[in-house]
């Protein structure tokens, strides 16, 4: 590695929007560490069997938020941050952006506590590029049938709905480099988007 510190790059949407499968093919071309939220680290996987695992105890919205920092907060300790001082490139499907759009406007929590708790979680680690993949929440129910689906997922369309919607106000807000993909398009139109994006992102230096 060259010494420069790395890039992160964090793979955002509804359940259903390809992004997992995005975030492979950009990971592999990149030879970045390809990483996901939530359950990437011990702790993280049993934090999220017990907020995605429909067999368990309820989970009160509040302790749902507090949880996926816990979880954010193990990532990046154990995962993002040193891959990122070493000077890799890291690709995760889901980061940050996940918390606001579906703790705040999917489940309606204050947005400004909520950034101030990520904020906290991460030790203010922000993506240097976000990829929201859009996608309509018909589209991607139809995709996700037949497939298990875990207690988010179960919520039902107004829910996945409201998600979408914070995602598009998210990008339109964000003060950070976004990029909004149509992920109707083919599998590979959508990679060739979000690579050229990345291109730009790297800057005249290029890929490393």
């Amino acid at each position: 590695m060259t010494g420069t510190r790395g890039r992160l790059v964090a793979l955002e949407g509804i359940d259903g929007c390809g992004k997992s499968t995005q975030a492979l093919i950009l990971a592999a071309r990149l030879d970045a560490v390809s990483t996901f939220e939530p359950g990437a680290t011990p702790l993280g996987a049993a934090l999220r069997h017990l907020l995605l695992g429909r067999d368990g105890a309820p989970v009160a919205v509040r302790a749902e938020a507090l949880m996926m920092a816990a979880d954010r907060a193990q990532h990046v300790a154990d995962v993002i941050a040193p891959a990122l001082d070493a000077g890799h490139w890291v690709v995760t499907d889901r980061y940050s952006t996940s918390t606001l759009a579906y703790q705040g406007f999917g489940r309606g929590l204050d947005q400004g506590e909520l950034e101030a708790m990520v904020g906290w979680a991460t030790g203010g680690l922000r993506p240097d590029l976000t990829v929201l993949f859009d996608l309509p929440v018909s589209v991607a129910a139809a995709r996700r049938s037949g497939a298990g689906v875990d207690r988010m997922e179960a919520e039902g369309l107004a829910f996945q709905q409201r998600v979408a919607d914070g995602y598009l106000t998210l990008a339109a807000e964000g003060r950070d480099p976004w990029l909004v993909v149509d992920a109707t398009e083919p599998v590979e139109s959508v990679a060739a988007a979000v690579w050229e994006a990345v291109e730009v992102l790297a800057g005249p230096g290029g890929i490393r």
